[in-house]
């Protein structure tokens, strides 16, 4: 399963590393303003479903049917899912510095993330992000999501991998903390400099 010197394997996340976040608060505050919605009303019905949305146990449709749709609206469900689809853009310098370390290094990807199916599945077709990502450790397809522990648990042993020949990628601290703790090496993502700077620390270098 290889030596504890060497990293073999990146651990990714995806929103806010590889593509902006696909319906973070940001996107609702968005959907709330050009669909004129009671945002804090919205807001309270998402946060009861969202670990069951993101686990992969509740449908796109259903789970607009119970944060927006639990009423009339003047819009359609199909419109609606246009708007929330097209709130995602990608980093294209970090998508392409994975894709340079991956060829470099003949390194294992894997992406461990909370998402919703529907969102996934389009966010990892629209950006191609299969052609460099060897498999999908997200929490629609696995039912846990972070901080359960136990998903950086499955993605090592569905990578058959050490902790110590893993570099992880996430924005989000508490996920990073997690898994240094599981003594998974980890980069805090910041933005596209800090993180180069701090995989040529480890010795994953572009140049």
């Amino acid at each position: 399963m290889g030596n504890s010197n060497l990293i073999t394997t990146l651990f990714l996340d995806i929103g806010d590393v590889l593509l902006t976040n696909g319906w973070g608060h940001v996107s609702r505050i968005a959907a709330a303003k050009a669909f004129n919605l009671n945002y804090d009303e919205m807001q309270s019905r998402h946060k009861l479903v969202m670990a069951t949305f993101e686990e992969g146990k509740l449908s796109l449709s259903d789970y607009l049917n119970r944060i927006i749709f639990y009423k009339e609206r003047p819009f359609t469900p199909e419109i609606f899912r246009e708007f929330m689809f097209a709130q995602t853009t990608p980093d294209q310098n970090m998508i392409e510095l994975m894709r340079r370390l991956k060829e470099k290094y003949h390194l294992k990807i894997a992406v461990i993330n909370n998402e919703a199916r529907e969102l996934n599945e389009y966010r990892i077709n629209k950006f191609q992000l299969n052609k460099f990502v060897d498999f999908f450790i997200s929490s629609c397809f696995v039912h846990i999501r972070k901080p359960d522990a136990d998903i950086f648990r499955l993605a090592l042993d569905i990578a058959h991998v050490l902790p110590e020949n893993v570099l992880y990628i996430d924005d989000t601290q508490m996920f990073i903390d997690i898994a240094r703790d599981m003594g998974i090496r980890s980069i805090t993502h910041l933005d596209y400099a800090s993180t180069l700077a701090e995989l040529a620390s480890c010795g994953l270098s572009t140049e």
